[in-house]
């Protein structure tokens, strides 16, 4: 188990949960009306601030239903929250679909939120780097099927 503190900025803040026993991601709850034009964006509060751990990163991560059904996704996807932030949880929606507006309001899963924990890097600067099977491969390298 790992502890993250919060403050409840809204009355109408919902804390994030879990939806099933056993999911990685809780969901997070808009603690505010939006309505997102067609291609439009949106940042909507949750009405929460959190307090990660230091060593840990917390991830906002779409929900798969919203976007496959509305087109409504992140317009950062995933959105990075650092430990040492404290500012309002807040979700940057983007309504992919061209044609219906997206209306969000106060109770409503909006995204899902991941805690992670994350390794402070040391970078080494070397001459070459090693051999692998994959070697440098990358946008496409593997085809469609």
């Amino acid at each position: 188990m790992l502890e993250v503190r919060f403050v409840r900025l809204s009355t109408s803040a919902v804390l994030p949960s879990y939806a099933r026993s056993g999911d990685a991601a809780c969901d997070l709850v808009a603690a505010e009306a939006a309505k997102i034009a067609p291609l439009g964006r949106a940042t909507v509060g949750t009405g929460i601030a959190i307090e990660i751990p230091p060593g840990y990163a917390g991830f906002v991560l779409p929900r798969s239903g919203l976007a496959s059904r509305y087109g409504l996704t992140l317009a950062n996807a995933p959105g990075l929250i650092d430990s040492g932030y404290r500012g309002e949880l807040r979700v940057a929606l983007f309504n992919a679909d061209p044609e219906q507006p997206f209306s969000v309001t106060p109770g409503d899963r909006i995204a899902q939120f991941l805690v992670m924990p994350v390794p402070v890097i040391t970078w080494t600067e070397v001459e070459a780097l090693s051999e692998s099977g994959r070697g440098e491969g990358g946008f496409g390298s593997t085809g469609v099927s």
